[in-house]
């Protein structure tokens, strides 16, 4: 790896490291334990997240297009720092789920900064498909320190130190990003104004039919995100009778999971890079889901999530190199911002009616459900991703040379 690669990657694994212990055992286990919040009050909780988050990844593409993310990513890291230590001040759920709304308006610009990084560092596939996979290893290795520390210090110290703990990996992060060197790309926004560019990224989404079915696959798993993210703190209470510690831990074995996964898409061969070999892992990680949530065996539920982690780290960069590959270049910032307010919406779609499910099926009950859903609804699309497959003209698309079509939804490349 590069200097500028090996930089990136140490700074998405030490910030993200703070961030994954904020958010699973941070914010999670003063909401669930601490403020012995309800399916309702953490609804709300993940909306103010999600809904902040919309907002930042849809200003954020715009600024990265034309300024770099290099720019993008040092000023989001710094600015986290008193974001992270405002959730010091959270006495109650009203109060916290403010703070995550902080989170989400500062934190979207820093992950689709990260988000947008790899095509400013290679210029053929081959490579950047190795680079997402570092970065998606390095991020995913986070997962697995950072909620292992977040663990510790919710065993043997009070849960506010997680917090500093994470103000702490974003000025770390800012700094070894400083003196990384960039591939020069110039941007191809226009004179519609700042707005009007900065939802440019949406349509060229939809109207290329490989990103539109790119973009929709990820997220249908990150739909399945938000109804964990909003009833997966009471498993934990109600079927599993745990501690904020146990979900730190779990955490941990799936991020396991995760490297493995990650490590192995590094090593994917073309053939591997398709639609359909995309779709069928959707369909793998709602089968994943469903072992992880349908027990009340602490074990099995090790076991499911390990495995849920294991697809998730073969799904994640693949997906990503995917989106870039088809990406006009100098728009990379724009479509990448539009990816990620997909992922945010995506979690924040159904919150409204996961506490009514939950109070009404059981919390157990709802998640199976979803997890059934999604593989089924996946394995539903695969004869559209075979035939995007059986069309493409070339195995995969050089870095920007794909263009953005008129056409309506087609099997042409």
């Amino acid at each position: 790896m590069s200097r500028s690669t090996t930089n990136l990657v140490l700074a998405r694994f030490i910030s993200r490291s703070g961030g994954e212990a904020a958010f699973f055992v941070g914010i999670w286990g003063k909401a669930a334990f601490e403020f012995e919040a309800n399916a309702p009050q953490l609804a709300v909780l993940m909306g103010a997240l999600a809904v902040a988050s919309l907002i930042g990844s849809t200003l954020s593409g715009l600024a990265i297009d034309r300024l770099g993310p290099k720019r993008v990513l040092i000023v989001g890291e710094i600015a986290f720092v008193p974001v992270a230590l405002s959730a010091l001040l959270a006495t109650d759920m009203r109060s916290l789920s403010v703070v995550a709304g902080f989170i989400g308006l500062v934190g979207a610009p820093v992950y689709t900064a990260i988000a947008s990084f790899p095509p400013f560092l290679a210029s053929d596939v081959n490579r950047l498909t190795k680079i997402n996979a570092h970065v998606e290893t390095a991020g995913m290795a986070a997962l697995v320190a950072g909620t292992a520390i977040g663990a510790a210090i919710a065993e043997w110290g009070d849960l506010d130190w997680i917090f500093v703990f994470d103000a702490a990996t974003s000025v770390v992060g800012a700094m070894l990003v400083l003196p990384m060197t960039l591939r020069r790309v110039e941007s191809t926004s226009g004179e519609h104004g700042a707005f009007a560019e900065s939802l440019r990224g949406f349509s060229i989404v939809y109207r290329h039919n490989r990103l539109r079915f790119y973009v929709l696959a990820g997220t249908a798993v990150w739909i399945l995100f938000g109804m964990f993210g909003a009833l997966e703190p009471l498993f934990y209470r109600d079927v599993l009778d745990a501690t904020p510690s146990t979900i730190g831990w779990v955490n941990a074995i799936l991020g396991v999971g995760l490297i493995l996964g990650t490590t192995a898409a590094s090593r994917l061969s073309e053939p591997w890079r398709t639609a359909r070999f995309l779709t069928w892992l959707v369909s793998g990680i709602g089968v994943a889901a469903v072992i992880y949530v349908a027990t009340d065996s602490l074990a099995v539920v090790t076991a499911g999530g390990f495995l849920w982690g294991l697809l998730i780290g073969v799904l994640a960069p693949l997906l990503r190199t995917l989106i870039h590959v088809n990406t006009p270049e100098g728009a990379v910032g724009r479509v990448m911002g539009a990816n990620q307010v997909h992922a945010d919406g995506a979690k924040l779609a159904l919150l409204g009616v996961a506490p009514i499910l939950a109070n009404r099926f059981g919390v157990q009950e709802t998640l199976v459900a979803c997890g059934v859903v999604l593989m089924a609804a996946a394995a539903a699309f695969v004869p559209h991703a075979r035939a995007l497959d059986r069309t493409r003209t070339v195995p995969v698309p050089p870095v920007g040379a794909s263009k953005v079509s008129d056409e309506p939804l087609s099997p042409n490349p």
